[in-house]
Order: structure tokens, then C-alpha cells, then sequence
């Protein structure tokens, strides 16, 4: 069994013992939390698919950890104008352990 979940603006695939990697998520390590916003599940070879959610359906994960992922570089610059500005970003991350798909 698994299910389409969306959170942070992006969909991820999950199913029971997954680790999924999201935005981050208010809650402390040791967390269990519910995810409401489940698009599709799949249980064999039924198939529910939501419009735009599917009704009663939920995820529930445990949080592992809260971190910031890995440094990426912007650079930007105008050719012939002198113009170069870099910058660095680094996104919050919160790492969940999927528990359980609830129908």
C-alpha cells in the first residue's frame, strides 16, 4: 500500500518505513505528526484518486531530524555590465519516517 502526499509545495510517493526527506515542519525529533493532504492511495490493484484530496485518508510519520541541507551557489551576472552578485542558500530540512497509510 502507498500513497501521494503533498507538502511543501512538492508530491512525494510514500509507503510504511519509507524516510522522506520534506520541507521543514514545525515538531521536535521524536514527533509523530499527520499528513491530511494525501492526493492518492494504492492498495493493490485498487486505486483512490482524490479530487482534489482523497476524503479520510492520512499518513502518519515520526520526525527523525530537523537540519539544513546542503549549500548551493547562486550566481547571477549581466555580460559587459560589470554586474556579478553571488549568493549561497541553504534549505531547512525535516527528515520523517512513514509509519502508517490510513484509509
Amino acid at each position: 500500500m502507498y500513497a501521494v502526499i503533498r507538502t511543501g509545495g512538492k508530491q512525494y510517493r510514500v509507503a510504511a518505513g519509507d524516510i522522506v526527506e520534506v520541507e521543514k515542519l514545525d515538531g521536535a525529533v521524536g514527533d509523530s505528526i499527520t499528513l491530511n493532504d494525501v492526493l492518492l492511495v494504492a492498495a493493490g490493484d485498487t486505486v483512490q484518486v482524490g479530487t482534489p484530496r482523497v476524503q479520510g485518508a492520512s499518513v502518519t510519520a515520526k520526525i527523525t531530524g530537523q537540519y539544513r541541507g546542503n549549500k548551493i551557489m547562486v550566481f547571477k551576472y549581466r555580460p559587459k555590465k560589470r554586474i556579478r552578485v553571488r549568493k549561497g542558500h541553504r534549505q531547512y530540512l525535516t527528515r520523517l519516517q512513514i509509519q502508517s497509510v490510513n484509509v
